[in-house]
């Protein structure tokens, strides 16, 4: 069962606009029943925002009128069948192997000159900026600030992902 995201504001409103038992409340919002009683009584809560949980589709009208004509029924969340898609974010890049990033920029660019500055940003999780600045060099070619080695060898990036990238090249 997926959980609420905020409980004792969720408890608020159908403390507030059900006649659902402390029970029923305190099983759909994972609260103790005591929880639920001292928001009920005033004790607790009076500062939170009430959580509607039918304007925000957890729950339906429907249900909290059959819970309210039955005790003993529990509420449910309603499910939702859209995939929860995992964004995948900016790579992390431990202090000590940074400095190796134009290294690797300068060896994809020498070996893949056909590589695309997206697909390096993707691979080693760097900045436009930077293998700009690498291009720069290399067109000075400046060879002691820039000592090119592969991105596998200097722990940017795996294998896999490597050859991934140069099979969508040729």
């Amino acid at each position: 069962m997926t959980e609420l995201l905020m409980p004792k504001a969720t408890t608020v409103w159908l403390v507030d606009n059900t006649t659902l038992t402390f029970k029923q409340i305190a099983k759909f919002t994972g609260l103790h029943e005591l929880e639920v009683q001292a928001i009920a009584d005033g004790e607790v809560g009076s500062h939170i925002q009430p959580y509607d949980p039918v304007a925000n589709e957890l729950l339906t009208q429907e249900d909290i009128n059959e819970c309210q004509e039955n005790p003993n029924q529990d509420l449910k969340i309603i499910e939702n069948d859209l995939p929860i898609k995992k964004q995948k974010g900016q790579k992390y890049t431990p202090i000590n192997k940074r400095s190796a990033k134009p290294n690797a920029i300068a060896w994809l660019i020498r070996h893949y000159p056909e590589i695309k500055d997206n697909q390096i940003i993707k691979l080693i999780g760097t900045t436009k900026l930077t293998i700009e600045k690498v291009k720069e060099d290399a067109d000075y070619r400046n060879e002691k600030a820039n000592n090119p080695a592969s991105p596998v060898e200097l722990g940017l990036c795996s294998k896999n992902e490597l050859d991934a990238l140069t099979s969508k090249i040729k």
